[in-house]
């Protein structure tokens, strides 16, 4: 059953990459088409706003994506555990999910046996995205910045 989480946590990891890429660089030309067609050369915090928000929504995919990875291996018993609940549900995968996601921690749930493979692949992969997330938009904050004082 580990080889079977290890590939699971792999596959997961690979689509949650290609999410935020994706997202990414859909949110870049979103900003940057919405920029082109102002006559403003600075397109203000409404847009800035809108990319934060699409940030935030695009993580929240990947929240879900790792929490159904953790629900479907929670459905053959050989994978592991959540610790700390009776019972799994849907919303005990995804609030798990959320927090090691995030880095939070475990705290009141704890993955138990080989599902732990996904949950140390999704600390890694949560926190890089984060990162990722954080200088995309220092860059296009910087861009609007700069494009500010050229006035």
């Amino acid at each position: 059953m580990h080889l079977l989480v290890i590939a699971a946590t792999v596959l997961t990891v690979v689509v949650v990459v290609l999410v935020h890429f994706e997202g990414i660089v859909a949110l870049g030309r979103f900003y940057e088409n919405h920029r082109t067609r102002t006559a403003r050369p600075a397109v203000g915090r409404r847009m800035m706003l809108v990319l934060m928000l699409g940030l935030v929504v695009l993580h929240m995919v990947e929240i879900l994506i790792f929490g159904s990875a953790y629900w479907l291996l929670l459905q053959l018993p050989a994978t592991g555990s959540l610790a700390g609940v009776e019972s799994a549900s849907v919303f005990d995968a995804l609030y798990l999910s959320a927090m090691t996601y995030s880095t939070v921690g475990f705290g009141d749930v704890a993955p138990d046996g080989p599902i732990r493979w996904l949950a140390a692949g999704e600390a890694l992969v949560g926190l890089m995205m984060v990162a990722w997330s954080a200088t995309f938009a220092f860059i296009e904050m910087s861009r609007h910045w700069d494009m500010g004082r050229q006035r």
